[in-house]
């Protein structure tokens, strides 16, 4: 899952940038309020991880731009102002969740997850597609009840199809969304054929139907 890390503070923001890497996701980072502009103008992530002041302007006007352009990617705040005030302007603006500094790393990937959760899924761990049965809380896969054997990057893309279920994706919104700016310094996006290739072919072998088609010209789609 792709998320934009929004935070000036250098230290902490590598040190979430690594867990949140560990943990399976894909960030990305803006330390000032004009670049956070830009990437939120330009680009759809699962979650945004919201930094209240930030140099050149503050993340509750971010938060208006997004209400604004109708954008429904999942904010977080972080913020070391714990104002009631600023809570519940951002939570009325439309943040998901308010999470004040000091906090835990691994309440911040839960609260990150659990708003991912609920926006795609209502909530519920368990996505079921025919005989496919995917676990995000244990990150496993199944078919008919017989665990499947993915990477991450296969996880991830299967889970990015079941989240987008009937919906033609693109190559350049797959590889945006599981590699984020890693994809700038790629030559060409072959290697997006390559993994849904290795997907489609552990599922078949699991025993699953073929539900990832190819969409000529356009891109791919998970559909019965």
């Amino acid at each position: 899952m792709k998320i934009l890390l929004i935070e000036d503070e250098r230290s902490l923001s590598e040190s979430i940038v690594a867990c949140l890497n560990q943990e399976g996701f894909v960030c990305e980072t803006a330390g000032t309020y004009s670049n956070a502009l830009q990437k939120i103008e330009s680009f759809d992530y699962d979650c945004i991880l919201l930094d209240i002041n930030l140099p050149g302007g503050s993340g509750l006007d971010l938060l208006r731009e997004l209400k604004k352009n109708k954008k429904m990617d999942g904010v977080l705040i972080i913020s070391a102002k714990n104002a009631l005030e600023d809570k519940i302007t951002g939570l009325q603006l439309g943040a998901d969740d308010y999470l004040p500094k000091p906090f835990h790393l691994s309440e911040l990937v839960a609260r990150t997850t659990a708003i991912i959760r609920r926006r795609n899924s209502g909530g519920n761990n368990l996505l079921q597609f025919k005989e496919l049965l995917i676990d995000t809380l244990s990150k496993t896969v199944s078919v008919n009840n017989k665990l499947v054997e993915l990477t991450r990057k296969e996880y991830q893309l299967l889970l990015y199809f079941a989240y987008n279920k009937g919906r033609v994706i693109s190559k350049n919104a797959i590889a945006e969304h599981l590699w984020g700016d890693e994809t700038e310094s790629a030559a060409n996006l072959d290697f997006i054929y390559t993994h849904i290739k290795n997907l489609r072919r552990k599922l078949l072998v699991a025993g699953c139907g073929d539900y990832i088609q190819s969409v000529y010209g356009m891109g791919y789609r998970l559909s019965s």
